[in-house]
């Protein structure tokens, strides 16, 4: 019949043929999420799972003075670990499997990215103004031209793919930013491309999540219900402060104070403009809701 869980995988499979290495390969690759979806929780409970499932096995050829069941297996619950987000889920299912499988990448940002580079990469056409666009790296290579070094990035947001080109001082200077399955961001030209008949894009300049962020975003708004922790709020932003950045980097913030029925909003003062680092939402997310808070663009 369907294994019923984790434990009752282990102890109905050969595991000289299916060892521990194979189970969290499984895992990762998305074949256990019929028993449970938090694959985080099944690969931090493998180990118990096998354990048991040895114990069992120990104990199968004896036999029992009040004849129980010898091969039942004691099932602990998983591991409390929180489940992966979208990016790491499709992360592991790539180190599994080589490939993407369950959604496309680029959808772990998708939501927030469209807020700022609206246009999918399929429907990009030639402008004299600078556009926005992003997508994830695929593949970059390099060629020598008579201007020098030239570096054509492969970017896919799952509607298509596009070749970037990038100067050699521009990639110089974002060099780390520029790795394969990383989220990129670019502000560059599109025009038609005689030669070849599609578009000619070259990038002007190149950001990541938290650079687009500060560069685009207006305000971030965090709404506080009753009763209102100062010290707390304190606590979440100093780390990430923007202050003595002179060219103007960081982005402001705004509390939406609630007790009803009234609410405030308190624009809190340059001195409080904040950095937008992923690690500051993960902060507010372990005090607020993910849903009182907000990136005004």
């Amino acid at each position: 019949g369907p294994f019923t869980s984790l434990f009752d995988f282990c102890r109905r499979i050969d595991r000289h043929a299916v060892n521990r290495r194979t189970i969290e390969a499984l895992i990762r690759a998305g074949a256990f999420d019929t028993i449970d979806e938090n694959r985080a929780a099944l690969l931090a409970t493998v180990g118990n799972a096998i354990e048991a499932a040895e114990q069992v096995e120990r104990s199968a050829n004896q036999v029992s003075l009040f004849d129980d069941d010898s091969d039942a297996i004691v099932e602990d619950a998983l591991a409390k670990v929180l489940p992966w987000d979208l990016q790491t889920c499709l992360t592991q299912e790539k180190l599994a499997l080589g490939f993407f499988f369950s959604a496309h990448l680029f959808d772990a940002w998708r939501d927030e990215v469209r807020r700022f580079a609206p246009t999918p990469l399929a429907r990009l056409e030639p402008s004299r103004s600078l556009q926005w666009f992003a997508g994830v790296l695929s593949s970059l290579r390099t060629i020598m031209t008579r201007r020098g070094k030239m570096l054509y990035a492969v970017l896919d947001d799952g509607s298509a793919q596009i070749e970037v080109a990038i100067f050699n001082e521009l990639y110089e200077t974002h060099r780390l930013r520029l790795k394969e399955d990383h989220l990129v961001i670019i502000q560059g030209k599109i025009s038609n491309d005689d030669y070849s008949g599609g578009l000619r894009v070259s990038a002007e300049s190149i950001f990541d999540l938290q650079l687009a962020r500060e560069s685009r975003a207006r305000t971030l708004r965090i709404t506080l219900a009753e009763p209102v922790d100062p010290q707390r709020l304190q606590q979440v932003l100093a780390p990430y402060r923007a202050t003595g950045i002179s060219d103007g980097k960081g982005v402001a913030v705004e509390i939406d104070l609630h007790k009803a029925p009234f609410m405030c909003r308190l624009r809190l003062g340059d001195d409080w403009r904040v950095r937008m680092a992923d690690p500051l939402f993960e902060a507010l997310a372990d005090w607020v809701s993910s849903d009182h808070v907000e990136i005004t663009y």
